[in-house]
């Protein structure tokens, strides 16, 4: 069973950059997600599934792996670039394009 080492990505209801600093270890799915018949509810017999590791570096996480021999897969987050607007901007002298309502 492979494990995936990443940094997480910010949600879509965040605003700041809080939880994506440190780096988390997951498990891959070695089993398919079953329909419970009764009430519909989807489940797996693999426990793995539910373990989250985080670490603050990860070189920490990928030690860890090597050291409990899981191989893991390392993927690298794309961090966006983030552009400073302060809300004045739109009324500035040096602004470009035409200001609307």
């Amino acid at each position: 069973m492979t494990a995936r080492i990443y940094r997480p990505t910010k949600t879509a209801m965040q605003s700041g950059t809080a939880k994506t600093r440190q780096w988390v270890l997951d498990y891959e799915p070695e089993q398919p997600r079953e329909i419970d018949p009764l009430m519909g509810w989807s489940s797996s017999g693999d426990m793995r599934q539910q373990v989250r590791l985080r670490f603050d570096s990860a070189a920490e996480a990928i030690a860890y792996a090597e050291r409990q021999g899981i191989p893991y897969q390392l993927v690298d987050a794309k961090i966006p670039a983030r552009r400073v607007m302060a809300y004045s901007d739109n009324f500035a002298f040096k602004r470009r394009g035409a200001w609307t309502h």
